[in-house]
């Protein structure tokens, strides 16, 4: 079942266009996440959703309820829309407990005092905070706040939660466990929810499919899994994970492989669109799908670390083929168990369909 869907949504900031043609079904239950670079439209087409921004063509409706229509100019006001809305501020009142803030929309739906009362008391030990209802906001720690504010959005059951960066305001302790929190909580409530995030795995981690925005469109859309291993454009592919590009030249092309050639290395990867020997091109691979070894094997490239970085779990490497000025330098960057000294030599394994071939 559709619970709200956008067709074909435009809007402008002036004489800028902002959104150019956006569509979204969202169903029961489920979490959409809007992601994309500062400026590709995400937190606009929210707002035009929740009412806070005005479109200029196109139709939004929520369970056969019209909230805009850019053809008949109707437009429903945002206090009138039933969104429960999580600003990326949280906006808690510094001068009201955790259960007045919670119990506000119920206040403004004029809800009895008992049931509100019932329902604030409800909310809060759903949140796991049923002890902190007599406490101030700064009283609570940010990852409390959020949770506060998730609160006051689900308190009068709205049919759809619409999320602004709700995470962005915690440290990134904080930030891990408020995601696996709010996507626990998403599950157990079957909340329909609309997600703005610029932070891909926030995005991965919490939603059931990712529209990918770019320059007002949706450049794809899919689950997680598909926006991440099966990326249908260069923008995509770059945008998602932590990837190594390779700028080069078509050396062979056939239909399921390309090899492309650079000054002094030569790969083969996956096509991923019209290319033809001569072309200029790109290969992209993610980090984790590099394979390093003392010995060369097919589909390899021999070069000298140049740096290691500790992460914890893991070690990043960095390796350079040229001076960092020759214009034919090559850097690559992989993952691995162990410390490597500068200047050792390591055959780097790309496995030819984990290397996608984009033309340039």
């Amino acid at each position: 079942m559709i619970e709200l869907t956008v067709q074909d949504l435009y809007l402008n900031y002036g004489a800028n266009p902002v959104l150019k043609g956006v569509s979204l079904a969202l169903k029961k239950g489920e979490v959409v996440a809007l992601l994309g670079s500062s400026g590709s439209g995400k937190t606009t087409l929210l707002r035009a959703i929740a009412g806070l921004e005005q479109a200029s063509e196109g139709r939004i409706t929520m369970n056969e309820r019209v909230l805009f229509n850019g053809q008949t100019k109707e437009e429903l006001p945002a206090e009138h829309r039933d969104l429960g809305i999580v600003f990326q501020s949280y906006a808690l009142w510094p001068h009201k407990t955790v259960a007045e803030n919670i119990a506000y929309p119920l206040k403004l739906r004029k809800v009895k005092t008992a049931e509100q009362q019932a329902r604030v008391q409800e909310i809060l030990d759903q949140l796991g905070m049923g002890h902190l209802g007599a406490r101030y906001p700064n009283e609570l720690s940010g990852g409390q706040q959020q949770r506060v504010a998730i609160g006051r959005a689900l308190v009068y059951n709205p049919p759809v939660l619409l999320l602004d960066e709700p995470l962005s305001n915690l440290d990134a302790k904080l930030r891990e466990e408020a995601r696996a929190f709010l996507r626990e909580l998403i599950l157990r409530l079957g909340l329909s929810a609309i997600m703005v995030t610029h932070d891909q795995a926030e995005a991965m981690a919490i939603a059931d499919r990712i529209l990918l925005l770019h320059n007002g469109k949706i450049e794809q859309q899919g689950t997680p899994q598909e926006m991440y291993g099966a990326p249908r454009t260069r923008f995509c592919a770059e945008f998602m994970g932590s990837n190594n590009q390779l700028q080069g030249k078509v050396a062979q092309a056939a239909p399921d492989q390309v090899t492309i050639q650079g000054a002094n290395w030569s790969i083969t990867g996956k096509p991923m669109g019209a290319l033809s020997p001569g072309q200029d091109a790109v290969a992209i691979i993610r980090l984790e799908q590099v394979r390093l070894s003392d010995t060369p094997s097919a589909n390899s490239l021999c070069m000298p670390v140049s740096a290691s970085m500790y992460l914890g779990d893991k070690w990043e490497y960095l390796f350079r083929q040229g001076g960092s000025h020759d214009p034919h330098s090559l850097t690559l960057r992989a993952y691995g168990r162990e410390e490597r000294t500068p200047a050792d030599p390591c055959y780097l394994s790309l496995p030819p369909a984990a290397v996608w071939v984009f033309p340039a």
